[in-house]
């Protein structure tokens, strides 16, 4: 009578409808990054022109549309190298000598993760209030817009982390998973 939950019956990372979000997901990020590293280039590329030339004057906004660019750009490529497993490792235990094996090592270190996102998620949410009760001095932008990408890639590091470990899990059970 009770509720039987069970991986087994629990579809929700390997629905098609759900990896094809992932992957869109993933898509979308890739396209942000890539914009904000074009947009990057005009604020830093009038900083020098107007450092070293007498072209154009002095702006004082470009320094701070480059720090939003650049702190977008971090916090975009950390939640992409979750997803791509292009984030920095440290081998700490030998190298597993079977697959399984070697998909419990990932699950662990997804955990760690996961606990490293949940702090972000967390304390950013905190971080984000802080910011929406600020202003910029120069742009008189809402802080929030810089703000909110801590907690936001702490929630994106969750979504992504439970398709890995979903599909790691699987591995370790013995099955084979090679729905990405």
């Amino acid at each position: 009578m009770g509720i039987q939950l069970s991986l087994k019956n629990t579809h929700f990372f390997d629905s098609y409808t759900m990896r094809s979000f992932l992957k869109a997901l993933y898509r979308l990020l890739q396209i942000l990054l890539t914009t904000l590293m074009g947009l990057l280039i005009i604020p830093v590329s009038m900083q020098v022109l107007s450092r070293y030339t007498g072209l154009i004057p002095r702006y004082i906004w470009t320094e701070e549309v480059a720090r939003f660019c650049f702190m977008w750009i971090i916090m975009i490529g950390a939640m992409l190298a979750v997803r791509d497993d292009t984030h920095f490792d440290v081998d700490v235990l030998p190298t597993p000598k079977t697959r399984q094996r070697e998909a419990i090592g990932r699950l662990v270190v997804h955990f760690f993760m996961l606990f490293v996102a949940l702090i972000f998620v967390r304390y950013g949410y905190d971080f984000a209030k802080f910011g929406y009760a600020q202003h910029s001095e120069l742009t008189g932008i809402n802080m929030l817009s810089i703000h909110i990408a801590y907690p936001l890639a702490g929630f994106v590091w969750m979504i992504f982390l439970g398709e890995k470990a979903y599909d790691d899990f699987i591995i370790a059970r013995g099955g084979n998973n090679d729905a990405r």
